[in-house]
């Protein structure tokens, strides 16, 4: 079964270690404790946390076919003719859109403004380490 760090399961789920910790002395997460002794968290109950902190995420009661909302600040607005590509960055992820100059002007863009990006693909790549031989 797969373990993260504290550390790493903060990071994963995008809060702190201090709320990690938290949740644990809640009930809401185990800790246990690795071969080294290292406190650990099982990467399945970490699955079931994000999966519920995702849940909460949309609170507007709109049903939606697309998954995939990154929530971020615009760091970047290039407009060139009919079209201007945005760059948003939200949490460790950057997403760039395409869309043309007049959408851009009509969502009010411009850095340092909040925006979603709602992403919705037929073909996702996942990666993951690769594992030592």
């Amino acid at each position: 079964m797969t373990h993260f760090r504290i550390r790493e399961a903060a990071s994963l789920l995008g809060v702190s270690d201090d709320t990690v910790r938290r949740w644990a002395g809640d009930g809401i997460l185990t800790i246990s404790r690795d071969d080294s002794g290292h406190q650990v968290v099982s990467g399945a109950d970490l699955a079931e946390r994000a999966k519920a902190i995702a849940s909460g995420a949309d609170a507007d009661g709109v049903l939606r076919s697309a998954r995939n909302r990154f929530t971020g600040l615009v760091t970047n607005v290039r407009v060139d003719g009919l079209m201007a590509q945005v760059e948003l960055q939200s949490g460790p992820h950057r997403v760039v859109s395409l869309m043309t100059a007049e959408a851009a002007e009509e969502l009010g863009l411009e850095v340092g403004s909040k925006a979603v990006a709602v992403v919705k693909a037929t073909m996702v790549i996942v990666e993951t380490e690769r594992a030592d031989f």
